[in-house]
């Protein structure tokens, strides 16, 4: 047989089955005794990895309890298991993206990110979040202005030193004037800051090197210990996570155009410390 494997749509999936059990009231093993299953099936299926029939989930939802919308939820998402990637709509929850990449980067121990245009979220100050989301297209009601800021903050509690970060962020996107001179200056003040922590890189990419590989936009690169690397690739209602072998080994290649032209740490911290003054 084999071996099943976990993606981000599969654990996404597996939480909400977890969910599921839980608001049931129930655990792993007595549905697995009512199910004449395996114990690994269920405990499979919670991590992500799959092996079972649609037949066999709707039967574990239906003892759950699980009402009509979840429940088609839930076996949309399982049918994108099987597919390369997850590209997820925004669906009304203008939010639901953010909490897929929040779910992956807790569970990845390295995170590389390439910001082109804007400081990157990881790094983003409270007043800076405001002052994007406030000219956003999407968030135009002050209590999802206010549920995105929360959200983006909470995010960085992912900070640690058991995980290592790696930003590299265009020199265009520090000096592009984002709620006026006061907030870019305590939002570059915040990323020296962060710069102390041994675990936390900051490589500015500068102007005058021109066209680069990055040109094509922002990413995310998660590494993690268990799964598979997983690229992520923000759009302006989309979300999309990129699995394939070809795809992440292409933003491998991205990273390290982006390494080789970076200015190093305190090059970087110098030039950032300039337009700070």
């Amino acid at each position: 047989m084999p071996k099943r494997t976990s993606s981000v749509v599969g654990r996404s999936f597996g939480d909400g089955v977890r969910d599921a059990i839980q608001a049931a009231g129930s655990t792993q093993r007595k549905l697995a005794e009512l199910l004449g299953w395996e114990e690994a099936k269920v405990s499979d299926l919670v991590k992500g990895k799959g092996g079972v029939t649609e037949v066999e989930l709707a039967m574990l939802l239906g003892l759950c309890g699980v009402k009509p919308d979840e429940a088609r939820r839930l076996l949309a998402l399982f049918k994108e298991t099987r597919e390369k990637g997850y590209l997820q709509f925004d669906d009304g929850g203008l939010l639901g993206p953010l909490r897929t990449l929040v779910e992956q980067e807790r569970l990845a121990n390295e995170i590389v990110a390439w910001s082109l245009s804007l400081i990157p979220g990881l790094l983003q100050i409270a007043a800076y979040i405001r002052a994007v989301s406030e000219r956003s297209a999407q968030l135009t009601e002050p209590q999802d202005i206010n549920a995105a800021i929360t959200m983006k903050l909470e995010r960085q509690a992912i900070f640690h030193r058991s995980r290592t970060f790696v930003f590299y962020i265009h020199e265009q996107a520090l000096r592009l004037p984002v709620g006026g001179p006061d907030v870019m200056k305590q939002q570059l003040l915040h990323i020296l800051t962060m710069t102390v922590r041994p675990y936390i890189t900051v490589r500015v990419v500068p102007i005058s090197a021109g066209a680069h590989a990055g040109v094509n936009g922002s990413f995310v690169q998660l590494k993690y210990e268990k799964f598979e690397p997983v690229i992520y690739v923000e759009g302006e209602r989309t979300a999309l996570f990129l699995e394939d072998k070809d795809s992440v080994s292409h933003y491998d290649d991205v990273v390290k155009a982006l390494d080789g032209l970076a200015l190093d740490e305190e090059q970087s911290r110098e030039l950032i410390t300039s337009i700070v003054s």
